[in-house]
């Protein structure tokens, strides 16, 4: 009979173990802490939400960063075996619009707070040959409607993924890990916008995402990219191998969305609609 007090085969690596975590008071942040205490990993969050082991930390501010990170090192006694960033945020956007304040915020957080806070952290994940895993998002390779700036800073963000790999890939692992859709706060902005994207992809759950992150903490051989189910699997390889055709296929559906006017009168969605009303116009000759 399995002993209820200890844990899971594939995560027997982690007890012992440290860890940072970035967005630590969200959905995934707080779960996941919980769950590595549970597993006996001292573990350390950062969030601009304090709370009990949780920094407050701004991750757009390089000297908060710094000074959050020189904080938690000596509570985890001065040792970095992981680095877990989920820290992020989804506002709304029209793509062909300049960048707005909420696009430039999107960069500073999803993509330059997690290189910031992996720049500070470094030293001692180098010395521990310690690993990050960074939270990208499936739609960073199957775009929707009025997702651009989320969807660029986490295509950014597997960019950065791939270049710790290749400048710092002899002292660290670097993971990618792809969720899909999950309802979490982080769709707060774009369905007060009126363009949420429930019910246009397959829902997930927090924890297809926490447990997938635990296991690659907990691998011997972590992978390079991996989503958070096996159907997110299947969409992040055709999102590869066939872009053209995932492509397609997206803008079929949001063809279909704009004629039966799925984000009803939401102003941001308005130009779409226009868009597509005027390429089903017979050209005049």
């Amino acid at each position: 009979m399995p002993d209820p007090h200890r844990p899971p085969r594939r995560l027997r690596s982690l007890p012992g173990q440290t860890a940072l975590v970035t967005g630590a008071s969200g959905a995934f942040g707080s779960a996941t802490m919980a769950l590595l205490r549970q597993l006996g990993v001292t573990a350390v969050g950062l969030d601009n939400q304090p709370g009990p082991g949780v920094i407050e930390c701004d991750i757009t501010d390089e000297d908060q960063v710094k000074r959050a990170v020189g904080d938690a090192l000596p509570r985890l006694g001065n040792r970095l075996d992981i680095l877990i960033h989920y820290a992020g945020i989804g506002p709304a956007v029209d793509i062909g619009a300049m960048p707005d304040a909420a696009a430039r915020q999107t960069m500073e957080v999803n993509l330059l707070g997690a290189w910031r806070v992996t720049s500070a952290a470094l030293p001692a994940l180098q010395e521990a040959r310690g690993r990050v895993i960074l939270t990208a998002s499936l739609l960073s390779g199957i775009s929707l409607p009025f997702a651009g700036a989320y969807t660029v800073s986490k295509r950014a963000l597997t960019a950065y993924a791939d270049m710790l790999r290749v400048e710092y890939g002899t002292h660290i692992d670097v993971t990618s890990v792809y969720p899909g859709y999950v309802d979490t706060a982080i769709h707060d902005r774009s369905r007060a916008a009126g363009v949420a994207l429930d019910g246009l992809v397959p829902a997930e759950e927090v924890r297809d995402t926490v447990l997938t992150v635990l296991r690659t903490a907990a691998a011997r051989r972590p992978p390079r990219d991996t989503a958070s189910t096996g159907l997110g699997n299947l969409g992040l390889r055709v999102s590869r191998h066939t872009p053209r055709a995932v492509e397609r296929v997206v803008q079929l559906q949001v063809a279909a969305l704009a004629q039966t006017r799925h984000f009803g009168d939401a102003p941001i969605a308005h130009g779409l609609y226009h868009r597509h009303d005027d390429a089903r116009q017979p050209i005049a000759r």
